[in-house]
């Protein structure tokens, strides 16, 4: 596959691995995201594709949504997520291959929505977990209220959600919101070792398990991803999303009251 300027894709022993590549921290663009999208979609497609690892480049994996271009965009919230963050989730999840996410750094956002919906997590000893969205006051989208909970419990997710406080790679393992958490150096060698021993595995059989989590758990997504892009568009007219987005861009802490 094609390297794009903001999606890096290499091949090699049955695992395709993504890298998201937008400096400074990979957030995401509308461009970024349909590539994000085609390569998943080509993933499905090609046998010799048997793992997708997906991570980022630098020290972060990625801030999510980039609000500018969100901004540059001029559509509303659930318009954006139905063509973007909706399908790709629903993609993943579909993938009847594993996924991996190597999570190198911070996550946040949408890009949290998307290390959750992967099969398997293993995070650096310096990545942080945030749900970001709280920050500028806006409600959920890309699964995190369906998949955030499931992994770490229904208090927890609150509690992050409403504070915005990031969860450590130690917290994360100790929750089971990450599988392993590995030195930050020695990441992208054990990812990379784990997703080539998983593309030599019953690939096959591995999907049906995939297609039972997904009707015994996550029965509901698309449903719950509806739902989200539903409240997204409410909170995104709000006075408190308006406030967030302007204390983000000129950086100081927003006043909600």
């Amino acid at each position: 596959m094609a390297n794009t300027e903001f999606l890096l894709t290499d091949q090699k022993d049955g695992v395709l691995t993504l890298t998201l590549n937008r400096p400074k921290v990979n957030a995401f663009s509308l461009e970024m995201i349909a590539a994000t999208q085609a390569s998943f979609q080509q993933a499905g497609r090609d046998p010799q594709v048997r793992c997708v690892l997906l991570t980022g480049a630098g020290n972060v994996f990625s801030a999510g949504q980039d609000i500018n271009d969100f901004r540059q965009q001029n559509v509303g919230f659930r318009y954006h997520l139905l063509r973007t963050y909706n399908p790709l989730i629903v993609q993943i999840r579909r993938l009847e291959k594993p996924v991996l996410a190597a999570i190198n750094g911070a996550v946040s956002g949408a890009a949290l929505g998307l290390a959750l919906a992967c099969d398997l997590r293993i995070a650096a000893d310096t990545a942080r977990f945030v749900v970001g969205f709280g920050g500028i006051g806006l409600a959920f989208d890309s699964a995190v209220s369906l998949l955030l909970p499931a992994l770490i419990g229904l208090g927890r997710a609150a509690e992050f959600a409403y504070t915005n406080a990031p969860i450590s790679a130690e917290q994360a393992l100790t929750w089971g919101l990450v599988n392993r958490v590995v030195p930050a150096a020695e990441l992208p060698k054990q990812a990379f070792a784990w997703a080539a021993q998983l593309a030599q595995g019953p690939v096959h059989a591995m999907g049906l398990a995939k297609r039972d989590f997904n009707q015994a758990l996550l029965g509901n997504l698309e449903q719950v991803l509806d739902y989200e892009a539903y409240n997204q568009d409410i909170a995104g007219q709000g006075a408190e999303h308006i406030e967030g987005v302007q204390a983000f861009l000129e950086k100081r802490k927003p006043k909600y009251c």
